[in-house]
């Protein structure tokens, strides 16, 4: 079951990739998804599972269908040319927000004194693994910084596609 999944992700993941049409792309990301919720029930981890088809595969993949379908190209014409002239006072304003956010939390939690405090030990491997792949109240870590970084490279994928080609 493991190599008909592995195949069945791996390449809806290609297709999804080199296809030319944008709703094919979709298409084979909500297979990869299927995929991988079909990975987590063959681990046993049926919320994982359930997770991923109704968040991911059911959420996210819908979301990017409709935004595909909604967004013309006309339109995010219009919009490039309105930004272009703001774009760095824009960034700049999102870069202080950002800083600003990130000082107020470490400041506010006194993260630098706990990180002070903290005993210079050395943590038990199974510590560790039980904390990435645990079914305890910290567990499931790594299958959900897996689930985010997969995310991470489909928004990323997702932009390199709708973005406007420069014809040269």
């Amino acid at each position: 079951m493991f190599v008909i999944l592995a195949v069945v992700i791996l390449g809806s993941a290609i297709m999804c990739v080199f296809t030319k049409r944008i709703m094919r792309a979709a298409t084979f990301l909500l297979f990869v998804l299927f995929g991988v919720a079909g990975m987590f029930f063959l681990l046993d981890y049926t919320y994982l599972g359930a997770a991923q088809i109704s968040v991911y595969a059911g959420g996210i993949t819908m979301l990017y269908v409709f935004a595909i379908q909604l967004v013309s190209k006309r339109t995010l014409q219009g919009l490039v040319e309105h930004v272009k002239g703001s774009r760095i006072v824009g960034r700049a304003l999102v870069c202080l927000v950002g800083f600003v956010t990130l000082a107020v939390i470490v400041l506010k939690n006194h993260f630098i004194d706990m990180a002070a405090t903290v005993a210079d030990t050395e943590v038990p491997m199974d510590q560790v693994g039980s904390a990435l792949v645990g079914a305890d109240k910290y567990g499931y870590v790594l299958p959900f910084e897996f689930i985010s970084v997969f995310l991470l490279a489909c928004i990323i994928g997702g932009i390199l596609i709708a973005r406007k080609e420069d014809k040269k």
